[in-house]
């Protein structure tokens, strides 16, 4: 049974309520961890800079900490939205796509390259290039062939393309222990350790993934109906599809550089933001950027406590949370 908010007053009320606790989820981030503070002092880091610790670590870790998770987690479910459109499959998200394999693959191969002449903004944009190349060739393979793109063409490739990079990026780990190091945490998927300079690179492309997502979600719909029924109301599917794979490498390959592969976002929140409003994505879009940005942002909240005082990769946590997710929709699927 779902929980559907019919009228437009309902939805509009929802989404103001969610970008509110958006609001407060972000700042219980910037307050607790393994340091707790008041709201006062936060407020004084901005207001009344005396260069205390406390300020330091609120202005330099935990802010962009928690602007990073806000911006990735509603990126990431904004693609995993997107994907799922794209391929008619419930399960798609970026790294079924390939984006995440591919990413932490060029990322890889640089840092077994160059070793450490790389700083992190500069694996940030190789990340981002990496995510942008697999696309393009999943793309290229899932149009392949007779009827162009399909659906099982499009997942197939994606499958394939991340088994491909996936086993590549294991053997360059394998062949040089340094790079292994190096490579590890961040292939993991983490929010820490970014300052505001690296989420004001990376930010544009995902807001500009964002505008041009509102601007597709009528397409979208039509492209649930089915591509003959799509193509008879006048939709050009081939530019449609191609403008789609376009925006996902913007919000998926943006969030993938700034924050490494982090999982599940892109199919939890999907599901929940269709039991909410139903199928029509000019609904759904909002409310997968809100709800995604307010998951990521508790993920990496809760990720500080659990094995504490050492933090946790919050890309440890979404898996946690979204491995019986995944269970649960397949598990219903079987039965519907």
């Amino acid at each position: 049974m779902k929980f559907l908010l019919h009228s437009r007053v309902q939805k509009s009320v929802v989404l103001v309520v969610g970008i509110v606790l958006l609001g407060i989820a972000m700042v219980a981030s910037v307050l607790y961890g393994i340091q707790n503070f008041r709201i006062a002092t936060a407020i004084e880091a901005y207001t009344s800079f005396t260069g205390s610790n406390e300020q330091l670590i609120i202005l330099h870790t935990r802010v962009p900490r928690a602007i990073a998770a806000a911006f990735v987690g509603g990126s990431l479910a904004l693609a995993g939205v997107l994907l799922q459109a794209l391929t008619r499959n419930p399960l798609a998200s970026p790294s079924v796509f390939g984006i995440n394999s591919g990413a932490a693959l060029l990322i890889v191969v640089a840092l077994f390259l160059f070793g450490g002449v790389f700083t992190f903004t500069q694996m940030m944009w190789v990340g981002f290039l990496g995510a942008a190349l697999t696309a393009l060739i999943v793309y290229i393979l899932g149009s392949a062939g007779r009827g162009g793109m399909s659906p099982v063409k499009v997942t197939l490739s994606g499958a394939a393309v991340a088994a491909f990079a996936s086993s590549l990026t294991s053997l360059f780990m394998l062949i040089d222990d340094k790079t292994m190091e190096e490579a590890l945490y961040w292939l993991v998927g983490s929010v820490s350790g970014r300052d505001l300079r690296h989420a004001q690179m990376i930010i544009p492309y995902l807001v500009t993934g964002w505008i041009l997502s509102i601007f597709l979600a009528g397409s979208l719909n039509l492209m649930a109906l089915g591509d003959d029924v799509a193509k008879s109301l006048g939709q050009k599917i081939v530019w449609v599809k191609a403008c789609i794979v376009i925006v996902v490498v913007l919000l998926a390959g943006g969030a993938v550089a700034l924050t490494g592969p982090i999982g599940f976002v892109g199919i939890v929140i999907p599901h929940i933001c269709r039991y909410l409003v139903g199928i029509d994505h000019r609904w759904v879009i909002p409310y997968s950027v809100v709800m995604g940005g307010m998951f990521l942002v508790l993920a990496d909240l809760v990720s500080r406590f659990l094995l504490m005082p050492e933090e946790v990769p919050v890309g440890v946590a979404t898996a946690v949370i979204g491995v019986p997710f995944v269970i649960a929709i397949v598990r219903r699927r079987a039965h519907e």
